[in-house]
């Protein structure tokens, strides 16, 4: 179960991890005037309870060849959520997938190389049994790209007030 609160420490730990991943545990820890032991045991703790989720590089998929960020609704059979759930973990250019409330049942971000290829990635989920229809919107820009140490720093006691009102 994910822990509900983070301290100052906390906060400034994740930022300097996020920031310099590269960086060693014993640099991080000195930079934050804290021993290594406890930086380690608090790392541990923020894993094993599910804050930290994983230690892989960022990847820019547009780096990769590809740029066209979409973003599908699918229609499904309720009955058939599950199977059409796995068929989707199977398609690499569906990097991410929520059930969602609304009109829609499950909201995918697609990328591909081209428009077109974003096209064959969604007729090929059109042909899953028990999905019916979807609804895309290409992506022009992103002005926002995902990030979470805003949230952190928010969670930790770090981020200015401009918009505090929002808590």
């Amino acid at each position: 179960m994910a822990r509900q609160g983070l301290d100052a420490l906390d906060g400034r730990m994740l930022r300097l991890l996020r920031e310099r991943p590269r960086e060693g545990l014993l640099e991080i820890a000195r930079r934050l005037g804290v021993a290594r032991g406890t930086l380690q045991a608090r790392l541990d703790r923020l894993t094993r309870s599910g804050v930290v989720t994983g230690y892989g590089p960022d990847v820019d998929v547009a780096a990769l060849g590809h740029v066209v960020h979409a973003f599908t609704t699918f229609e499904v059979d309720q009955s058939a959520r599950e199977a059409i759930t796995a068929r989707l973990r199977a398609v690499p250019q569906i990097v991410e997938a929520h059930i969602v409330t609304g009109p829609g049942d499950i909201w995918c971000r697609i990328v591909g190389v081209s428009n077109q290829h974003v096209q064959q990635v969604i007729d090929h989920v059109l042909e899953v049994p028990g999905v019916r229809r979807s609804t895309t919107v290409i992506a022009l820009s992103a002005v926002i790209p995902h990030r979470v140490q805003p949230l952190v720093d928010e969670v930790a006691g770090l981020s200015g007030d401009q918009d505090a009102h929002l808590r």
